[in-house]
């Protein structure tokens, strides 16, 4: 069990990749606050963890690029378990569109959840972690986009582009704390949207060196390794799970 005793929170986890982070930190002892914009999404996501670990997963639904959702998320959770260990701001979205005629509002929204939160929820769990004196662990969840281009994702690749180099750029700052920043990559990966894509796994399948997309589980175990203290000596890096993809970077299009 080598997360008891660990206090974690993952936002944008009601399903996908962080659902299923949440549901392996829980299986494996820690104390998990799952968060979703979708508040019916949260209680059942957290329900179904909490019933298959036997390990209590805490709800906390909202907004997650929210300034005042995400201070809230942090001060509920040490009010309930004291401390606060690991935070993964996996909360993103995608919004495609083409460069020429993208608009201000997706591109202020895409900004707003994949940067603002992921920069304000890293800045309000490290001050915490701070107080504890004890360190802490921050995990990004990048993409693969941030490194290769991708028709129709321009807006999308330049945020999780950033938030690579601000894991690197918090290396200067948080670890006098012994606290660590990484960023997580994933490529292609077999989730409740992209299965609504009866193509998805065909072409992926065909593009990916591997021979398949990533299931959730190949990127939960990456990221429980980043965020677990046989990671403490790495900080300021990305791991790509990809299958190999960034490496020929064939397009889907």
């Amino acid at each position: 069990m080598p997360f008891t005793q660990k206090t974690a929170i993952v936002t944008g986890a009601g399903q996908g990749i962080g659902f299923e982070i949440c549901k392996r930190l829980s299986a494996r002892g820690a104390q998990v606050v799952l968060n979703d914009i979708d508040p019916e999404l949260t209680h059942r996501a957290a329900a179904l963890i909490t019933a298959e670990t036997g390990n209590k997963c805490l709800a906390f639904a909202g907004d997650a690029s929210d300034i005042t959702c995400i201070q809230n998320m942090v001060a509920h959770t040490v009010t309930l378990y004291g401390k606060l260990d690991i935070v993964i701001a996996n909360a993103g979205i995608t919004l495609f569109g083409d460069f020429l005629t993208y608009t201000p509002d997706a591109f202020q929204r895409v900004m707003q959840v994949n940067l603002g939160g992921s920069f304000f929820l890293a800045q309000a769990a490290a001050q915490q972690m701070k107080e504890q004196k004890s360190g802490g662990t921050i995990l990004f969840t990048s993409s693969v986009t941030g490194h290769q281009a991708h028709k129709q994702l321009a807006a999308y690749s330049m945020s999780k582009a950033a938030l690579e180099m601000l894991a690197k750029n918090l290396v200067i700052e948080l670890s006098p704390f012994q606290i660590t920043v990484n960023a997580i990559a994933p490529g292609a990966t077999l989730t409740e949207r992209t299965l609504d894509d009866p193509g998805y796994t065909q072409t992926w399948s065909a593009l990916t060196p591997m021979g398949r997309p990533a299931r959730v589980e190949d990127i939960a175990e990456a990221a429980l390794f980043l965020v677990s203290d046989k990671a403490r000596q790495i900080t300021g890096q990305t791991l790509i799970v990809d299958g190999g993809w960034t490496s020929v970077s064939p397009s889907p299009f």
